[in-house]
């Protein structure tokens, strides 16, 4: 089989579950292969609201007679159109010059220093385009009111800025399961594991020693620097599975390190049992709106964040909340 016609048959097998009418049409034999083919790929860069009523729009000329050809040129033209009223129209040619076999994007720099990114990812970049972002770009609370473009912009600024690591797997587990031991090691989240594997596991990784003190917390761990170690950062990520906010479903490999107390010029120390896991969202709402940020403790020692409504909405507290970030 040719090229053109694989790529043909591809395309149309993506676009049938948005094109429903097209794909029954076909199915009773309503809708020759040319013209179902000339319309998934007409649709093949529209959004899904477009997509529907192209599809209507394209299947009227079908009906009328218009051959495959003309079909093609109509299809063209309603892209264009929609890229106008987006204001996404760059001029002929990228696209089609490009192709759609590989994964590309282009930068452009404005006069305020901004970027504009335009682009396109072939099936398989996409799958980790979404697989390392939508975690991120969820809604980090109701308080929360970023849309979803908004958000997958922080999601990829934290990407970029290092917040996401390559991909690690923690196993905690006692001494004694290491030397042969029956208790169950378990993994960040919880989810245990059987001595035996742990062993296994431990044959082939890297270990690393790590001091705790009653209540799970952390006594010795790293530097007092401005940022925490990788290693400081290991043992977060083993206590908090998700940011510290409450409610936050962030999974906390994918937070940042938050001084607890804030960092206050300098002063403040790079400490393990001062610092806590907060998405990036979180993270600076704390410092912006202090007031609205309540610290506590769990039993295990880690620290729990709570929301609180702004001061002229809550009733006079004479104190502030304990352990604001109130610097950076």
């Amino acid at each position: 089989m040719r090229e053109n016609r694989t790529t043909e048959r591809l395309i149309l097998a993506r676009q049938r579950d948005r094109l429903p009418q097209v794909a029954e049409r076909l199915a009773t034999g309503e809708l020759s292969y040319g013209y179902a083919a000339t319309v998934a790929q007409s649709v093949a860069r529209l959004e899904d609201t477009d997509c529907a009523q192209a599809e209507t729009t394209l299947l009227s000329f079908v009906e009328q007679g218009f051959s495959a050809a003309k079909v093609a040129v109509f299809g063209r033209r309603i892209c264009d159109i929609i890229a106008e009223r987006d204001g996404t129209e760059t001029g002929p040619g990228e696209d089609v010059k490009r192709g759609y076999a590989k994964s590309w994007i282009t930068s452009t720099g404005s006069l305020d220093g901004g970027r504009y990114i335009k682009g396109w990812l072939n099936a398989e970049d996409a799958a980790i385009w979404d697989g390392t972002l939508a975690p991120l770009a969820k809604p980090a609370g109701p308080d929360d009111h970023r849309d979803a473009a908004e958000r997958t912009a922080a999601a990829l600024s934290s990407v970029l800025s290092g917040g996401h690591k390559a991909t690690k797997v923690t196993v905690i587990c006692d001494l004694e399961t290491l030397t042969g031991g029956n208790a169950p090691a378990r993994l960040t989240d919880g989810t245990p594991i059987p001595a035996a594997q742990a062993r296994r596991i431990a044959l082939s990784a890297g270990v690393s020693p790590l001091l705790l003190g009653r209540g799970h917390t952390p006594l010795y761990l790293g530097y007092r620097e401005r940022f925490a170690s990788a290693a400081q950062r290991q043992v977060l990520e083993t206590l908090y599975p998700t940011c510290a906010v409450r409610e936050c479903e962030i999974p906390g490999t994918l937070c940042e390190v938050d001084h607890v107390n804030g960092w206050a010029l300098g002063h403040s120390p790079t400490d393990i049992d001062q610092l806590a896991l907060t998405c990036g969202w979180h993270n600076r709402f704390k410092h912006t709106s202090p007031n609205q940020i309540g610290i506590s403790k769990d039993p295990d020692g880690r620290y729990v964040y709570r929301l609180l409504p702004p001061r002229d909405r809550a009733a006079p507290r004479a104190t502030s909340p304990p352990g604001l970030d109130r610097a950076a």
